[in-house]
């Protein structure tokens, strides 16, 4: 499927502005339309420098992730798209799932600043593409947009 098609579906799917609801349904709809992805979900900034384990599909999670550790930590503190390869090779990786391989987590930022990430575990190595990053910021922005987040 199409990150084009996977936007309309996406937007029609976000039929409420409730933050829960949105980061549930989004979580759910990526679990099951991308291919060799064994966790998606959402970890949210409620305190400073600390994500939460938000909304998610898959194995139970790490939580919490302070912003120096891990792949998530990086995306937040350094508010950029992380896209890794083999995640044994990063260093200061937090291994919640030892099957996870790759890892793509997205930073979801609003005026106001950081609200969380979007990250997603493959068990495959190199599995996240340029293609899959920019497709996926694309859905991220689609997520912001219909969604009332409350600071």
């Amino acid at each position: 499927m199409s990150y084009a098609m996977m936007e309309k579906q996406l937007a029609a799917l976000l039929d409420t502005t409730d933050v829960t609801t949105n980061a549930a349904q989004m979580s759910a709809f990526l679990f099951q339309e991308l291919k060799d992805v064994n966790w998606v979900g959402f970890y949210i900034q409620r305190e400073p420098r600390i994500l939460r384990l938000g909304p998610f599909q898959g194995k139970p999670a790490c939580n919490p992730i302070p912003f120096d550790q891990g792949v998530c930590g990086k995306a937040a503190r350094t508010l950029t798209t992380q896209r890794v390869a083999d995640v044994h090779d990063f260093p200061g990786h937090i291994a919640c799932d030892a099957a996870s391989r790759s890892e793509l987590v997205i930073p979801i930022t609003l005026e106001s600043g950081l609200w969380g990430v979007l990250d997603i575990d493959s068990p495959e190595p190199d599995r996240f593409s340029e293609e899959d990053a920019a497709g996926i910021e694309a859905l991220c922005r689609v997520f912001i947009q219909q969604t009332a987040f409350i600071s």
